[in-house]
């Protein structure tokens, strides 16, 4: 065989073999089921939901404070001498009532001073009646010797009479009653009485030791009346009444005081009485003062020094609704679930925003359904897979 009939050979097997692939191509093609095209669902976006219950509630304002003492004092004597008695109660953390004996100084020095100046009196009092005898026997010596003369009418020089000698006298009487009273009230002084109920912060005074006037022996402070400083903005002082600081008259808001002491949560009831001077120049809060009455009437008591929560009872608000603060957008919008699970948008007018409770005065009613949950995008309309939460938030 030739190489020209050869190549020809192969040539011719080449163009068949392409061929026949061809073919098998277009009935593979002709075969196949035609794609239909389809539109990809947009997916609808799932949030948490929660039905707002509006009621009428006396708006609270919350707060944080100390509590201090309302009448603390630094005891000191009045006259100087050795204790003699120191009452039981004369430690730190000693409760005492008003009126009782907390520390005495030996009286002796000073009962004998008032007896001393008794005797002075009975002996200025004798002086005087000297010189009033003798101004009366003047006054009828000078009747009788000038009784023919038409002088007797008259009345004698003061001289005569011995006036200055009598106006000493009385003057002197007069200085030592005035002695004896200061006798007996440096012996009244002995005596060191509580000037109200309270307890011992401080004690630095024992038994037999000799004490001088104006001495510190203890620090003392009242049981019968405790205060909270209570800082404020400014904007909080709207909704409740502070005496003498916010229009209106009558006694200032009620305030519940909360606290955990002595492993266990405690509460007091107390008022606002006033606000301080002035508003602080660094923070620009007000400092509202609430006092509490009998702190320690219950146990445990309210003590000096707890740290405690402070919940002022405001104005009476109609169809309030509190809603958390991630249902409140830009403000005063909120979002709302509509019956047909669309979303839409709904201003509201805010009362006040505490921590992360929202209290809405206007714009919501019972049954709203608010999202609570965050969305990157949203439109008004939008449609929504709501999934309400079991309970809605309390106010």
């Amino acid at each position: 065989m030739s190489k020209k009939k050869k190549r020809f050979i192969q040539i011719s097997l080449t163009i068949v073999l392409i061929a026949l692939g061809a073919f098998g191509m277009i009935k593979l093609t002709e075969s196949k089921q035609q794609m239909k095209k389809r539109k990809t669902a947009t997916p609808v976006p799932m949030v948490r939901t929660m039905a707002v219950q509006t009621a009428s509630k006396a708006m609270v304002v919350h707060g944080e404070g100390t509590v201090k003492s309302f009448d603390e004092i630094d005891l000191a004597p009045q006259v100087s001498g050795k204790v003699v008695f120191l009452s039981p109660s004369m430690i730190n953390g000693g409760a005492f009532r008003k009126g009782e004996t907390l520390l005495r100084i030996e009286p002796e020095d000073y009962r004998l001073a008032v007896i001393l100046q008794e005797s002075k009196i009975k002996n200025a009092q004798s002086l005087l009646k000297m010189a009033e005898e003798e101004t009366e026997a003047a006054k009828e010596e000078w009747r009788q010797l000038y009784l023919d003369d038409g002088k007797a009418t008259k009345e004698p020089p003061p001289l005569v009479l011995k006036q200055p000698q009598l106006a000493a006298a009385r003057a002197k009487l007069e200085a030592d009653k005035a002695d004896l009273r200061n006798a007996m009230l440096s012996l009244e002084r002995t005596e060191i009485k509580a000037p109200f109920n309270g307890r011992v912060e401080v004690e630095d005074v024992g038994l037999g030791q000799y004490v001088r006037v104006g001495e510190k022996l203890a620090t003392l402070f009242s049981t019968d009346v405790v205060e909270i400083v209570v800082p404020l903005d400014d904007e909080s002082l709207f909704w409740f009444h502070i005496p003498g600081f916010t229009p209106g008259e009558g006694p200032g808001a009620l305030a519940t005081i909360r606290a955990r002491f002595a492993g266990r949560s405690c509460t007091w009831e107390g008022r606002v009485v006033r606000a301080e001077g002035k508003m602080d120049e660094r923070t620009r809060m007000v400092r509202v003062v609430v006092r509490v009455d009998n702190p320690y009437a219950a146990k445990p008591p309210l003590a000096i020094g707890l740290f405690v929560k402070v919940e002022i009872k405001g104005r009476e608000i109609p169809d309030l609704a509190v809603i958390p603060r991630s249902a409140l957008h830009q403000g005063n919008t909120v979002w709302l679930v509509g019956p047909d699970d669309r979303l839409h948008f709904k201003k509201v007018q805010v009362a006040r925003i505490d921590g992360e409770e929202v209290q809405v005065r206007e714009g919501l009613k019972s049954g709203d359904q608010v999202v609570i949950s965050p969305l990157k995008t949203v439109t008004e309309g939008m449609t929504i897979r709501p999934v309400p939460q079991k309970e809605a938030l309390k106010g």
